[in-house]
Parts: structure tokens; sequence; C-alpha cells
């Protein structure tokens, strides 16, 4: 059964004219892939925003064919996946309109951590953005965040890299598929991470490293973490796609400042001008902003008082802690309450000083 479903998810993210977002409202509306399939072509036209042709494209053979041919692909090469419907699929990439609908990956991966950071920056590292990432990551160490980076020359590589020297679990999010590793000189790099962390991707093989997948995969980035670290980057550059996108997602954004005159800081000090990230001048900074300081991993946050809560505030309660800072509205979706009754919820948990308010309606557990 679950062999049968990942075929037709494979085969429905392959069929002509549906992106992820189509693919989701289909896999939710009707329960499964495999449901998608079995029904009939005129069951579509009752679905809000589907085209009544849309069912031709999904019962296309052509989309059946390459999807038989990857699956047998990921039994051979003993690929993990998820999709969008799993309990282990990334849980804050859930929430992105547009997060993939099936992720392919090799390793030891545990998407189910409380602290995901993911580090970004110029391929083009200087010697100062490299101390400083040093001087981070080894600040870092005691939080146990798990590294998110591109495997990319420059920042990426070496964020990969000293996620290992210092125990730190690390995922290379990769824009080709799992038949290759791009740079091929970063293949040993990859390797070491599959014992602690892995290789991650939602392109299937045969997939190139083309310039514009690299771009798509940055959304995987910026969307599977808690916060996104931009190290350096020049005036233009995907760092900076990245940091927007996180953004987007509503995701904390942080910039380490340099010289008005360096080249690979223009990027950065642009972010923090414009308020659209803050300043990291060390990992205090993050502990400080993500709240990471009165609540160190392993220690349960006022479990006394967590226990005696209501079923609906627990419920709102547990949400926050696994999503981190989320939108009223969105809180209200996922916990499957009225809006008036979460506001309360929320106000509630604040006078208890379990969670605080932020700007546009955003609430975080404390």
């Amino acid at each position: 059964m679950e062999q049968e479903e990942l075929f037709y998810l494979l085969a429905l993210s392959k069929s002509d004219g549906i992106g992820p977002v189509m693919a989701k409202k289909l896999v939710e509306y009707f329960g499964s892939a495999t449901q998608v399939f079995e029904a009939r072509k005129d069951g579509f036209s009752d679905i809000p925003g589907v085209r009544p042709q849309l069912a031709k494209t999904i019962f296309d053979k052509f989309s059946l064919r390459k999807a038989e041919k990857e699956l047998k692909f990921i039994a051979a090469n003993c690929l993990s996946y998820c999709h969008v419907l799993d309990a282990n699929y990334p849980p804050r990439l859930k929430n992105c309109p547009d997060a993939p609908l099936v992720l392919f990956y090799k390793g030891s991966v545990n998407f189910n951590v409380p602290r995901i950071l993911s580090i970004v920056g110029t391929r083009q590292m200087t010697g100062y953005g490299k101390s400083v990432l040093n001087n981070l990551m080894a600040q870092l160490k005691p939080f146990d965040p798990l590294i998110i980076s591109g495997l990319a020359y420059g920042v990426d590589i070496h964020a990969h890299k000293l996620a290992l020297k210092h125990g730190m679990s690390t995922i290379g999010v990769v824009a080709h598929g799992l038949d290759r590793i791009y740079p091929p000189v970063h293949a040993e790099v990859a390797d070491q991470m599959l014992a602690m962390g892995g290789v991650l991707t939602d392109f299937w093989s045969g997939t190139n490293p083309d310039r514009e997948n690299f771009v798509k995969r940055n959304r995987i980035v910026a969307g599977i973490s808690q916060a996104t670290v931009v190290i350096e980057s020049a005036e233009k550059g995907g760092s900076l796609i990245t940091a927007d996108l996180a953004n987007g997602y509503h995701r904390d954004v942080f910039a380490v400042p340099g010289r008005i005159t360096d080249a690979f800081s223009i990027g950065c000090n642009q972010l923090i001008k414009t308020n659209r990230a803050a300043v990291l001048t060390s990992a205090k900074d993050l502990a400080y902003i993500l709240n990471w300081e009165k609540n160190p991993v392993g220690q349960p946050i006022q479990r006394e008082l967590f226990l005696e809560l209501p079923t609906a505030e627990k419920k709102v309660y547990q949400y926050l802690l696994k999503e981190g800072k989320t939108q009223l509205d969105l809180i209200s979706l996922y916990c499957a309450l009225p809006t008036y009754k979460v506001a309360s919820i929320l106000f509630n948990l604040e006078m208890q000083g379990l969670v605080r308010p932020l700007p546009g309606k955003f609430f975080e557990a404390i």
C-alpha cells in the first residue's frame, strides 16, 4: 500500500500543469494520491479552483511511466522519502504554501527537532566571513540545532563541515536528484553527513543542477527551519533570495553586519537596513530572539503548569511549541478551533507566562 501511494504521488507531481499547491490540494481533498487516481474524471468538477480539463492531465500515461521509472530508482538506491501527509514530513515546511509534495533523502534525517537553523551565504566567502562562522558554530554547540545549508561552495560547505566538527546534525539541501552530488568535490563531506543528518531534495534522479533549480531548492532551505542566518552576501545572490523566502514564510532572519566598503557585506547590511533581518554578532543574539536561553534542549517548559492546562489550551500551546512563531489565523486553522476561541486561549496562555504576542498578530510559546 505504501509503495502504491508513493507511485501515485510521483505520478501526480509529474502531471503537466499541476504544481505543488494544486497537488497538495487534490491529495487533501481526496485523502490520498491513490484516491485521486481512483476518482472518476467527472469527480474533479466539484473541487473549487480545479479546471475540468485537469483530469485529462492527471490520467496521462506518460506521467505514470515516469513515476514507475523513478520508483525503481528509489528502491534500487534505498532512498528514504516522505510526503506532505506523513507525520515525519518537516513540520515547518508543511505550513509553506509551495512546499514540495514529496521529499527524497539519504541518511539519518530527523526533522522533528525543536531547533533547526539554516545558514547561507556567498560562495566566495572572505576571511572575515570564515572567522564569524567559525565562532558562531562553536557557540551554537550547547544549543545543538540541526544545521541546514545547500552543500555549495563557500559558506554552505563550511557550515556543514563545522557542524560535523562540533557534533551537530546537518542536512544538505541539493538542487538536483540523488543520483549525484554537486559539486563532486563535496561528495566526501556529503558521505560523512549521512551519519549525522544527510542529503535532501525534491528533485528526481537525472535532474541536472541547473541555475533555476538552486532558486527552487532555496524555498526548502528557508521553509524547513526556525530561522535563516546570512553570513555574507554581495548586493545580489541566492542568499538574499533565501532570506526573502524566509521572511515570506514569517520566519526569523539574521544577517552578519560588515564594513560598508566590503563587497560581500553589502547584501547583509541591506537586509539589516531595511528591517528584513536582525543583526547577528554571536549565538547570544539567536538565543535571545528565538528564546533558546529560557528553554534549554531537553528541559520541559513549566511542566507542572502545562499539565494543568485545559484540553484546548494544551492543543494550542503544543502547536506553538512545535511550529514556533505563528499567526492567529493559522493557529485557528491547524488547531481546528474558531478564531475568537483561539484569541481567548492565547490571552489566557499569555497571562500564565506561556505565550507572548508579536507584531502582525503572531504568537509564540515561551
